[in-house]
């Protein structure tokens, strides 16, 4: 099973469009589940340690979505790149080696907390280049996706 961990709701409804697209995409390879927890408020006026107390807060949210067996991709800019290829090789991976559950943890916009950091089992940037929090959660359907079409050698990827 795949799921989603994400912090926030999608607001635009083209967005929450192509982010169920994926999902039906992926249904036919595994089951796929979209978890959200409330973000917090972060005006730009808040200081260093306000923002600190907000990625806490965030990442409590995010850790209790998150059960003991399960293996843990984290967004993170400070993370490792992989390509489409090294993602659906490690995606094999995990399933091979015996963990049923992959939860991809997308935290709020100010990044994630050290307890979510030490949870993770792996530390995923998706690129470097900046997205919207919500625009993460439809690149990294749209990389599920294309990692199942690899693993079962259908055309889609190139």
């Amino acid at each position: 099973m795949i799921r989603i961990i994400a912090c926030g709701k999608v607001k635009d409804a083209w967005l929450r469009k192509g982010i169920e697209e994926y999902a039906t995409r992926i249904r036919p390879y595994d089951k796929i589940e979209i978890a959200e927890v409330p973000d917090e408020k972060a005006p730009d006026s808040n200081s260093a340690a306000e923002n600190e107390q907000v990625k806490l807060i965030e990442g409590e949210r995010l850790l209790k979505k998150i059960n003991d067996g399960d293996y843990v991709i984290l967004l993170d800019l400070a993370g490792k790149e992989c390509d489409s290829i090294a993602l659906s090789e490690r995606i094999s991976s995990i399933y091979t080696y015996g963990k049923s559950r992959i939860d991809f943890v997308i935290g709020g916009s100010l990044g994630v907390s050290e307890a979510l950091i030490r949870r993770s089992d792996f530390r995923w940037k998706l690129s470097s280049n900046t997205f919207p929090h919500q625009l993460c959660r439809l690149l990294v359907l749209e990389q599920i996706y294309r990692s199942f079409r690899i693993l079962h050698h259908e055309p889609y990827h190139k």
